[in-house]
């Protein structure tokens, strides 16, 4: 079946933008595209996209889609005063819970554009169903790539960690599950919609024999590595104190610098930790709505980008960061950038390579996604920018970055649409959106069953 996409400013992010042009799509991949009317081709389906601007579809890389379930909690909290009110919330959750919770989150990217989320699960509690399959499924209905990360914690409170010991699990029980995941699930084909990540959570939450073993695991299977990492000067503190180094510093130590390896938030890094993300590889994930949530600062993106280090974009969880969409992301990255550095710091098609090409790296996934080209996966997202207000904005990219979020005209999967005229069109958006509100009721009550109240954790005053 061939598509054709007519009459559509392009912007490709990588080769020149195309004012007019068509975008001619077989199958899942993008056969290709040019200026002017798009070729005759028999029995083409054709969308008009007149008045619209063709993006690649944005890809997350980093996301805890079960909370959803828990947003609106601790709302003045720093990073380590939300986790310890949250884990126990967290605690209470169970596959159904996920299950919700990960298909409202889903859509809601959808919604904003994304076509391909990676979601960093870390909380496995007993006896509670099971978690990470839930994710799965709600992903395959929603239909976005997805790349869900095996997290783990095994370090707690009684061994110098953060979170209660009732959230963490033992490490031998924490690699065979990890590498029954990747056994089970991953698909390392180019089209494929499903690829399994290693992912400890964090240095004040997993061992060094975890992020060692954990490490090991990913290149013995081939899967990429992803955690938490200098997201606040706390945890800066939490690492000189327990293991005598800063963060980077330890990451390098346990083996954890490389191409296969991306870090969330990375906003505490010295000019030294920059330059050995950049030199070997190393990804990161900058999710500014979050970091400004939990006051976390600002990370250096300007800076890691100027000296060669790669960044994607992530909304991170809907807990510290909620009803964040991806597209808003690219806007906030830029106006973070410019409000530390200035008004050169960011330019608007920089932000929009974060959202695509940048985080198409950070999953090992530029060859097949982040940018519109003949032979690359058809993920694609059409923006309107013909509205009554919109259409003031001299420059497209501009309007998509600079301001709200844009209405979107069609957003394709594989050639495949999940969004037409602003509407999930693979499950009924209605019904996500109350499966996401009732998996947050759901937690609150089995939440309180265990004596739990989470009410009080609304904000200080």
């Amino acid at each position: 079946m061939t598509l054709l996409i007519e009459n559509v400013h392009i912007a490709p992010v990588v080769g020149p933008e195309i004012e007019s042009g068509y975008i001619r799509i077989e199958g899942d991949r993008i056969a290709g595209l040019g200026a002017g009317p798009a070729p005759g081709v028999p029995d083409a389906e054709r969308v008009d996209g007149t008045g619209c601007l063709a993006t690649p579809g944005l890809v997350n890389t980093h996301h805890h889609l079960y909370q959803w379930a828990s947003q609106g909690l601790a709302q003045d909290a720093t990073l380590f005063e939300w986790l310890v009110a949250l884990y126990k919330v967290w605690a209470a959750m169970d596959a159904e819970v996920v299950k919700g919770a990960a298909a409202a989150g889903l859509g809601w990217l959808a919604l904003s554009g994304c076509t391909t989320t990676s979601d960093h699960h870390y909380i496995f509690p007993k006896g509670r169903g099971d978690l990470f399959a839930a994710g799965i499924e709600a992903a395959r209905e929603v239909g976005v790539r997805f790349h869900p990360a095996r997290g783990s914690m095994d370090r707690g409170e009684s061994h110098g960690g953060l979170p209660p010991d009732a959230v963490v699990e033992e490490l031998d029980d924490i690699l065979a599950a990890t590498a029954e995941a990747v056994d089970v699930y991953h698909d390392p084909s180019s089209s494929s919609m499903l690829r399994v990540v290693v992912a400890p959570c964090s240095p004040f939450s997993s061992s060094a024999e975890l992020m060692t073993e954990s490490a090991a695991l990913a290149r013995a299977k081939g899967v990429r590595l992803h955690t938490h990492l200098a997201e606040t000067l706390d945890e800066d503190e939490h690492c000189l104190a327990q293991f005598g180094l800063r963060p980077v510093d330890y990451m390098e130590k346990l083996g954890w610098l490389g191409p296969d390896v991306w870090f969330a938030h990375a906003v505490h890094l010295s000019d030294a930790d920059i330059g050995k993300l950049a030199a070997t590889g190393t990804g990161s994930a900058h999710c500014p709505s979050s970091n400004g949530r939990l006051g976390a600062g600002i990370a250096r993106v300007s800076e890691m980008l100027r000296r060669g280090a790669n960044v994607g974009l992530g909304v991170d969880g809907a807990a510290s960061s909620e009803l964040t969409p991806l597209a808003g992301e690219m806007r906030q990255a830029l106006l973070f950038q410019r409000a530390r550095y200035g008004p050169a710091a960011l330019t608007a098609r920089q932000a929009l390579e974060l959202a695509t090409l940048g985080g198409a790296r950070n999953l090992g996934r530029a060859g097949d996604l982040g940018s519109l080209e003949a032979g690359k996966l058809a993920d694609i997202a059409l923006w309107r920018i013909d509205g009554p207000f919109t259409s003031a904005v001299a420059d497209p990219v501009c309007a998509l970055v600079f301001g709200p979020a844009l209405p979107l005209a069609r957003v394709l999967v594989g050639g495949r649409t999940l969004v037409e005229d602003g509407e999930l069109k693979t499950v009924s958006q209605d019904a996500v959106g109350r499966a996401g509100a009732e998996a947050g009721r759901r937690l609150l009550r089995l939440a309180e069953q265990r004596g739990v109240t989470a009410a009080k954790e609304v904000h200080r005053g």
